[in-house]
């Protein structure tokens, strides 16, 4: 699956939970803490959120990360892709934790 196949699952299993939650787009945004137009962007398959932001939206959902691209994507896809998600995820989370502690600490 090529980079727009991927997007454009991400958008649609977004916008499944979505619904199946009867979540308006305006209240998810705000729960994902991004704006209403890149929400309606990555549901349309025109955008792909970074990895944090992908984390966001699964947390607002109150579904697993993997959860939003099941049944799009084939096995072999989505090792590589789970697989670059949570490299980029704990790189995010360590720079967000360094940040806290720096904060925390009066750096």
């Amino acid at each position: 699956m090529d980079g727009t196949g991927i997007k454009k699952a991400l958008g649609q299993n977004i916008k499944h939970f979505r619904y199946h939650r009867q979540i308006s787009q305006a209240t998810l945004a705000e729960k994902a803490d991004i704006s209403i137009t890149f929400l309606s962007n990555i549901e349309r398959g025109l955008k792909y959120p970074k990895a944090q932001i992908i984390a966001q939206i699964a947390a607002a959902l109150e579904v697993k990360v993997w959860e939003l691209f099941k049944d799009e994507i084939t096995p072999d896809d989505s090792k590589e892709l789970v697989n670059r998600l949570t490299s980029d995820m704990r790189s995010r989370v360590i720079e967000a934790m360094d940040e806290v502690i720096g904060q925390y600490q009066g750096e």
